[in-house]
């Protein structure tokens, strides 16, 4: 594994240690977070050449990397199972591995700081049995989301959780942010921008086959993720559906439109989406950004 930081010209490496290499299981552009920091630390989370979930520290100062290998393993020959962490306020780091279509599997370290990892355990229990894409946000004020999908390809739907510091325990915020309506479901890439604003942008798929993807939608919220709004401010009605979502673009199916690429934001919020498809009359995908 390895990891750099580029601040103009000057480029730091560090090397962190070996990871499973035989798939992009350690590095799937979905992957949200590989890497994560506090105020005082940096996390790092892979899966070893035999297929454990590592997780690592260093002082953000240093550059020498703490390494412990848990006892958890993954199915890392299916590069869908990637591994999301975060480090929440108190300190204590959350991690999220081995998930396709299948159960959560969630654990949180003992203690604030640490990189012992306690039992597996449920979020809450409901809407936890067919999981993909799972995936931490940290909001500004320190608290945290957790976004996966419930159901599988064509047929699953955005579930949102949000995470109580004081009690220390997870309640559900959206059971069905993104409404496939049991014919589609939605890829989708998220961002927080400095101002706090949590933007969406998914595309739909209508099968299991990538070539039903159509379409890049948009939405935003300014409170945290319980409310969403259009780009122009007109509140959505949720949950949100395909026929009542704001597009940022209108792609056919049948245009090889990848399925999940990134989104990020510039310092007025403005959103930037990057994707790639092929345009009618063309033979070849090109990159995108809207």
């Amino acid at each position: 594994m390895f990891i750099y930081n580029a601040q103009g010209q000057k480029i730091k490496n560090t090397l962190v240690g070996n990871g499973w290499a035989k798939n992009t299981v350690n590095t799937t552009v979905f992957r949200k977070n590989s890497l994560t920091s506090n105020g005082k630390y940096q996390y790092i989370a892979y899966y070893d050449e035999a297929g454990y979930v590592v997780l690592g520290q260093r002082l953000l100062s240093g550059k020498v990397w703490k390494l412990r290998r848990s006892g958890y393993t993954g199915h890392v020959k299916d590069a869908h199972n990637v591994i999301s962490i975060m480090v929440d306020k108190a300190g204590y780091l959350h991690v999220c591995w081995d998930q396709h279509d299948s159960k959560l599997r969630y654990a949180r370290t003992l203690h604030p700081n640490s990189l012992v990892l306690g039992y597996e355990q449920a979020m809450l229990g409901q809407n936890e049995s067919k999981v993909t894409y799972p995936e931490f946000l940290k909001l500004p004020s320190g608290e945290l989301l957790f976004l996966y999908r419930d159901g599988g390809s064509g047929h699953g739907n955005l579930v949102v959780n949000r995470y109580d510091s004081k009690q220390q325990k997870w309640e559900r915020m959206h059971s069905n942010l993104i409404d496939g309506e049991g014919r589609r479901n939605a890829y989708w890439q998220s961002y927080v921008d400095r101002r706090g604003t949590i933007h969406l942008s998914w595309v739909w798929r209508e099968s299991t086959n990538v070539e039903s993807n159509h379409d890049m939608a948009y939405a935003c919220s300014n409170d945290g993720g319980l409310t969403w709004q259009k780009s122009n401010g007109m509140r959505y009605e949720l949950p949100m559906k395909e026929s009542t979502v704001e597009y940022a673009a209108r792609i056919p199916q049948q245009h090889e439109l990848i399925n999940q690429t990134s989104i990020a934001a510039d310092e007025k919020g403005n959103p930037f989406i990057a994707s790639y498809w092929r345009d009618a009359g063309s033979e070849i995908p090109q990159y995108k950004v809207i």
